[in-house]
């Protein structure tokens, strides 16, 4: 009964986390599916104009694939961004939804740490 409930505490903590902070594949696929969008364009547009199937490329919007850096350029490309804009906008939504969860009640506003690849 006991490793029951360790169980459970330690899945419930780890869904915690992860509604905390998403995964990469997660932020990215959903900065390249709004931009993608944002363009009026369709998957198989971009697909195209990328060189990556239509299927990957889905895949990767719905974060399912961890895509290469090479294959993330391309996307990115396609929809006229370069791998630092991904990157940035990527960013700018992972500090959006984390810091509220992750900052100490004593940090002071503009103190989050800014990691750059």
């Amino acid at each position: 009964m006991t490793n029951q409930l360790n169980n459970e505490v330690r899945t419930r903590s780890a869904e915690d986390a992860e509604a905390k902070e998403p995964l990469w594949r997660d932020l990215v696929g959903e900065v390249l599916r709004r931009e993608r969008r944002a363009q009026d364009r369709t998957l198989k547009e971009v697909a195209d104009a990328a060189g990556i199937s239509l299927p990957y490329l889905s895949e990767i919007e719905r974060g399912r694939k961890e895509a290469s850096s090479e294959v993330l350029a391309a996307a990115a490309h396609a929809l006229g961004l370069g791998l630092a804009d991904l990157l940035s906008l990527a960013h700018a939504d992972l500090t959006h939804r984390t810091v509220r969860h992750l900052r100490p009640a004593t940090a002071r506003p503009g103190s989050t740490l800014c990691l750059a690849a």
